[in-house]
């Protein structure tokens, strides 16, 4: 299924209203009035891009400790409070952010800020529980990551894509630099980015705006500012050919990946690739009837599935991702060539009219149906801001992504899916529990 990222919202249901506190940080509130919820979310422009070499994972690892107490509230409280309050709560770690939230009935708006706001700037480590905190996230790492041989292969898919840039590291960390870290790596974490101008409030749901900012004066306004660390601005160097990496992890089946580097959405108004690639994304695994699942499952069934992902959004750089399991009797040589196969084809002959106008009808019906989810409707908010862009823009991105032509999707694919911007891993199953594994798809494509 496609994964491709589309950061937009239509207006019919609620209206946007933001403000600045003196502290810097930035407060945004949509309402919407259709339920008596409210969802709180605080973002941190810090992830995993900004860790140092040694310290990889702690901006997650961080993210655990924001639950153990602050100087008033014991460790495992916040979670209680908010659980009687009938709420839920929960956070994630990202390369680019890290973010918190809260589900509630609108009448305990103030409790979320009461104790959201206490541990941006109350918070409480120590040692004991930040060792016993780094032993859950090596877990973690063990049962998401090193027992999971799709996402080791992604894992080292990104460190070999990535010579220099830190989406080379995962979020989670490697197990070496977990193992390594120490409390006053977090106090160090903390206090370098856990400050209102480097967050963004945001507030959706049945309240008003006014009260909303009066609120956040009150228990956000008097939390001082920091000055903080320069974001670090990376640009890895130019690749200059194929790369391709095999690893080897206990599995039943193969797979591989083949990532292309492309661009990310930096001016919604002027640019329109990252919009056509989006389209692309779509064309070839919007559903069932896309070409990829057309061509290679059904009709030639090199593959029992494909799949293609673009992320528009995000602070860094970004890439169109092609994955694909080979089915019983062919080998991801075979998968790589049908893949290759299909994205000539675009080239050579581009994409129908017919082929436009579904995509960009599913990705309208999409964005409608999420607007009954206030979170979502908070995440699209967050989540662009945080990559350095304006929530003012939706609008504008939903129309430029209806006015993408079959032409430009044909140049993107000509433009970036090409060799010179291509990593290929191969996922090459080992023995599960002392039993062989079949290696039919396992071959090396050339």
């Amino acid at each position: 299924m496609s994964s491709f990222c589309l950061i937009l919202i239509a207006t019919a249901h609620a209206e946007v209203y933001e403000k600045t506190l003196k502290n810097g940080l930035k407060v945004i509130v949509r309402e919407d009035r259709r339920a008596p919820v409210i969802v709180q979310q605080i973002w941190y422009r810090a992830g995993s891009m900004d860790e140092n070499i040694g310290t990889t994972g702690i901006a997650h690892v961080l993210e655990h400790m924001m639950f153990k107490g602050t100087k008033s509230i014991p460790a495992g409280q916040f979670s209680k409070r908010i659980a009687a309050a009938g709420g839920r709560e929960n956070a994630f770690t990202s390369s680019d952010y890290t973010a918190y939230f809260q589900q509630l009935h609108k009448s305990k708006l103030r409790l979320a800020m009461q104790l959201e706001s206490d541990r941006m700037r109350n918070l409480k480590l120590s040692k004991t529980e930040f060792d016993k905190e780094v032993q859950v996230v090596m877990e973690e790492r063990r049962m998401r990551t090193d027992d999971e041989p799709r996402a080791l292969l992604y894992e080292q898919l990104l460190a070999t894509i990535y010579l220099s840039h830190p989406y080379r590291n995962p979020v989670i960390g490697w197990m070496n630099d977990l193992q390594a870290l120490q409390v006053s790596d977090a106090q160090t974490w903390y206090n370098n980015w856990y400050a209102p101008n480097n967050a963004v409030l945001v507030i959706a749901g049945d309240v008003n705006a006014k009260e909303v900012f009066a609120l956040a004066q009150r228990y956000y306004g008097a939390i001082p500012a920091r000055t903080l660390p320069p974001h670090r601005n990376i640009s890895d160097p130019a690749q200059v050919g194929v790369k391709r990496i095999v690893v080897k992890a206990p599995a039943q089946l193969p797979n591989i990946l083949m990532a292309y580097h492309a661009p990310t959405l930096r001016d919604p108004e002027a640019e329109w690739k990252p919009y056509a690639l989006q389209i692309l994304a779509g064309v070839l695994d919007g559903n069932e009837s896309a070409r990829l699942n057309k061509a290679l499952v059904r009709e030639q069934q090199l593959a029992s599935s494909v799949g293609v992902s673009y992320d528009a959004i995000s602070r860094g750089p970004s890439q169109f991702l092609l994955e694909g399991t080979p089915s019983e009797g062919k080998t991801v040589a075979d998968l790589e060539a049908g893949l290759r196969a299909q994205i000539a084809l675009l080239v050579s002959d581009g994409v129908s009219e017919e082929e436009l106008k579904r995509v960009k009808a599913q990705v309208t019906a999409s964005e409608v149906y999420k607007l009954d989810s206030l979170f979502y409707q908070a995440m699209q908010i967050g989540q662009l801001e945080s990559s350095g862009m304006n929530h003012l823009a939706i609008p504008l991105m939903l129309k430029k992504l209806q006015a993408v032509t079959a032409q430009q999707v044909q140049d993107v694919a000509r433009e970036f899916i090409q060799d010179d911007q291509l990593t290929v891993a191969v996922l090459d199953p080992q023995p599960l529990s002392g039993k062989p594994v079949a290696k039919k798809g396992a071959a090396h494509a050339r």
